[in-house]
């Protein structure tokens, strides 16, 4: 038989995260609506970008240099993220480990010269 009284702690955390978020969102908005001016205009609920309006056609070409640099410095920062832990615990995995981690860091070695190699770094 499941004893259910252990669940009540949980139960008594999440009502009160639920509570807590419910007052966060929607508290400041009823304060807002009952001291601020509620006065909305075409011009306050037009689109804008920037502060000015949008001058181009949302679907014209961009350059993606800046999404692949982003995604290349996650890859290697993730590689960081693993290599922190790995050298905590080496003593621990013994040879097995240090030989895994070699072939990763083999395998980001591989991925980091084909993209110089492809120019993926080269920022103009």
């Amino acid at each position: 038989m499941v004893d259910l009284s252990q669940y009540l702690p949980i139960l008594i955390f999440l009502a009160i995260a639920v509570g807590l978020s419910a007052a966060f969102v929607f508290l400041p908005m009823g304060v807002a609506r009952l001291t601020g001016a509620h006065n909305p205009n075409a011009e306050k609920l037009s689109e804008y970008e920037c502060g000015f309006p949008a001058f181009e056609d949302p679907r014209s070409q961009f350059d993606v240099r800046f999404y692949l640099i982003a995604i290349l410095f996650i890859v290697f920062d993730l590689e960081a993220a693993f290599l922190f832990p790995w050298a905590v615990s080496l003593d621990l995995t013994g040879w097995a480990g240090w030989i895994t981690m070699m072939v990763f860091l083999a395998e980001l070695g591989i991925g980091l010269a084909y993209a110089w190699k492809k120019g993926a770094l080269e920022w103009e």
